[in-house]
């Protein structure tokens, strides 16, 4: 069985129950990191769940859901080994996965109502990393996230 975690602020709530749905039919075991209602919440403490369990290696991928999926991706991408991407369309999320192998999807609820979040959902799921001469560029994501955590990004 594959294993994702989704999370949502109380602005993606309706939309992450939906994709929750859609991943179970699918054959995913999913990990719910909240929100468990639409009452009014602040969105990073769940996409700092979601993205340390991904940076950690719990998960593999993750889907997380704000309404524009921006304040998603900065605080997820703070984390080493994380590459969320927000994708507002399917060609965005093709991208994503085939040149930088991207781990999180951030959806905007505000512009991919579910249909659409379902159809770039689905892309996501089932494209593959190039590889190729995007291999030397995730290389050079991981040197950066090493000299943020050795504290050398500072001497340039």
């Amino acid at each position: 069985m594959k294993n994702i975690a989704i999370a949502s602020d109380h602005g993606g709530f309706n939309l992450k129950d939906k994709l929750k749905t859609y991943l179970v039919k699918k054959g995913f075991k999913v990990k719910d990191c909240g929100a468990f209602s639409e009452k009014r919440c602040d969105y990073p403490q769940f996409a700092y769940a979601l993205a340390r369990s991904v940076s950690l290696g719990k998960y593999k991928r993750g889907v997380l859901i704000c309404k524009s999926g921006i304040g998603n991706s900065i605080v997820a991408n703070k984390f080493p080994k994380v590459r969320a991407a927000l994708c507002y369309n399917p060609k965005a999320a093709v991208l994503s996965r085939r040149h930088n192998d991207s781990n999180i999807l951030v959806l905007g609820a505000l512009f991919s109502k579910e249909k659409k979040a379902l159809k770039i959902l689905g892309i996501w799921l089932n494209t593959e990393f190039e590889g190729g001469r995007h291999i030397k560029r995730l290389n050079q994501i991981r040197a950066i996230e090493r000299k943020i955590e050795n504290g050398t990004f500072k001497k340039g």
